[in-house]
């Protein structure tokens, strides 16, 4: 089991749950209105006048086969409009009930 961590531009929101949705991920716990800077554009998601856009997360649990098809669209997703800006990252889950 993985946990997979995706941070991304607000504009994404519909887009991210419908791909979760599509690949059979019904679970996940959602932020909104979260700040931040990305580390490569640096574009500032402050929800402030100068910089008015915020992001969101979404950390889901998913099964280590169905992992790197998610990362793959993520990718896609991020590449095809890179200013949005949209990160994943996986972390191995140990234990859990």
């Amino acid at each position: 089991m993985k946990a997979l961590f995706i941070a991304y531009n607000q504009a994404y929101n519909d887009e991210i749950v419908d791909l979760l949705a599509e690949n059979r991920q019904r679970g996940y716990t959602r932020w909104t209105d979260i700040q931040g800077k990305g580390n490569f554009n640096g574009i500032p998601r402050l929800g402030s006048h100068a910089w008015p856009e915020m992001n969101h997360a979404v950390l889901v649990m998913v099964e280590d086969e169905k992992v790197s098809k998610l990362l793959s669209e993520l990718k896609a997703k991020d590449e095809a409009s890179p200013d949005l800006g949209l990160r994943a990252f996986v972390w191995n889950i140990e234990n859990f009930y």
